[in-house]
């Protein structure tokens, strides 16, 4: 989760530093797709080897909260409403899902 005076956003971002094993994770969580976006109830953007604010190769699922400002407290609910549910819908995703990347570990 990350929040600041532009956006807020959610994601599975895997940093992995071998990209051929983040292309791996990012192809297993594809195998999955049906049951997280049914957990999350919406479709989240997908990136492959993007760069992140680091510098750092990453790849991502994610979802974002545009024009919201953490800094500014009526903004607070929003961003409440926004995190929860998608937190709760990940965990739920992840009960179910977590055997099929037991490989990776």
């Amino acid at each position: 989760m990350q929040a600041d005076q532009r956006s807020a956003y959610i994601a599975i971002e895997m940093t992995h530093p071998d990209a051929g094993i983040q292309t791996l994770l990012f192809e297993q969580f594809k195998e999955f797709k049906v049951l997280l976006e049914s957990a999350l109830g919406e479709q989240w953007d997908w990136q492959l080897h993007v760069e992140n604010e680091h510098y750092k190769t990453v790849s991502r699922i994610y979802y974002e909260l545009p024009q919201v400002n953490i800094f500014n407290k009526d903004d607070w609910p929003g961003l409440i409403s926004f995190f929860k549910p998608r937190i709760i819908a990940l965990d739920n995703f992840w009960t179910d899902a977590q055997y099929g990347f037991s490989l990776f570990k």
